[in-house]
């Protein structure tokens, strides 16, 4: 249990930097593979991107998808995309996507899906959406993101530095990355919803990465005299490391419940777009503040003069052992409690050369 009491205390001693470079390799491959199921295979737009014709009956007859499709060949649509969606009461309601369509043609897929699902085509609903609509939604969409980042860009270097910017920026590429990969690979469908879910999952991203970087400002500020920049950035994260954690489980757990019970087990299948990027995002997001954003600061500016400087004189004052967070955690939690004074460094005896 004393894993945990650490956690919530905030003095787990976690050599995050350690291994910084085999996370930039899990985060590089992860993208690589992201962006190239995005340029081979693409994403699965709905019928608001693509316009289309959309047609839903109640499937009294019990027919499944081949036999829809085999109605559907008759008529020349062999390209429809068709869903059979069990509602809340048991029944069953039968979508059918397909490309714009003319008049005539709209009323011959209506009296097709009809007559397959042994209803009359008065108990059908058909729904046409114009492409300019989708490509509507995506330019506004494209806007949003640009200004964001721009706005976010010039706080976080009026309030921090730009470098701290750009480990930012990189997060959120690298969940925006991800997130999209994974609706390219699995094929989830992506509607106005999905990039309303998108657009917020870049505020959560952005709230953990910024939460390290305060604390890592502020030890700079307290100890950047007498420890290097990878002790102070690993310090950091093991002190907000719980409340990172926290965050995400609080919007992770209510999400998980809109996605899973709420679109699955009660069949609101309308929240499952916007829940399920929600969730892939979240959870990208807290991995990217932990293991991307601030690994990918420190190795920025641990290459800086001051830093290597600084690296030096550790090393010559701990006989050439540069102290790990843990080391310089448990040593200033140690003087603070027997003195009550403000925690020092810890010293270390070596023999010189």
């Amino acid at each position: 249990m004393s894993i945990w009491r650490d956690l919530y205390r905030g003095e787990t001693e976690f050599d995050f930097m350690r291994y910084r470079r085999r996370f930039f390799v899990i985060s590089a491959i992860a993208v690589g593979i992201s962006l190239l199921s995005l340029t081979v295979r693409g994403l699965d737009g709905s019928v608001d991107f693509t316009g289309g014709a959309i047609v839903e009956a109640p499937n009294v007859s019990g027919e499944d998808v081949a036999g829809y499709r085999a109605g559907l060949s008759e008529i020349g649509q062999d390209g429809a995309r068709v869903q059979i969606r069990t509602e809340p009461d048991g029944s069953e309601t039968v979508i059918v996507q397909t490309e714009p369509l003319e008049v005539e043609e709209r009323n011959e897929l209506v009296a097709t899906v009809a007559e397959v699902a042994g209803v009359d085509p008065n108990d059908t609903s058909i729904e046409s959406v114009g492409p300019t609509f989708g490509t509507e939604i995506t330019r506004r969409a494209i806007e949003a993101l640009v200004i964001f980042l721009v706005v976010v860009t010039l706080f976080i270097t009026w309030r921090f530095e730009w470098k701290m910017a750009v480990g930012a920026l990189t997060a959120l590429f690298h969940d925006l990355a991800i997130t999209a990969g994974i609706y390219s690979i699995i094929g989830f469908e992506v509607t106005p919803s999905t990039v309303i879910a998108i657009l917020t999952i870049l505020g959560y991203s952005l709230y953990d990465t910024v939460v390290v970087f305060d604390k890592i400002t502020e030890n700079v500020h307290d100890l950047g005299t007498r420890h290097t920049f990878t002790e102070i950035a690993n310090l950091s994260m093991n002190q907000v490391l719980m409340r990172s954690l926290n965050t995400s489980l609080t919007s992770l757990l209510p999400i998980g419940s809109l996605l899973f019970v709420g679109s699955y087990l009660l069949g609101a299948a309308t929240l499952r777009e916007f829940a399920l990027a929600l969730f892939i995002g979240i959870a990208a997001g807290t991995y990217s503040s932990i293991f991307v954003a601030t690994p990918l600061l420190t190795e920025w500016k641990e290459r800086e003069p001051q830093w290597q400087r600084m690296q030096r004189r550790v090393a010559r004052r701990s006989g050439e052992t540069v102290l790990t967070a843990a080391e310089v955690a448990t040593a200033m939690a140690v003087e603070e409690r027997s003195t009550g004074a403000s925690p020092r460094a810890p010293k270390q005896r070596g023999r010189r050369r």
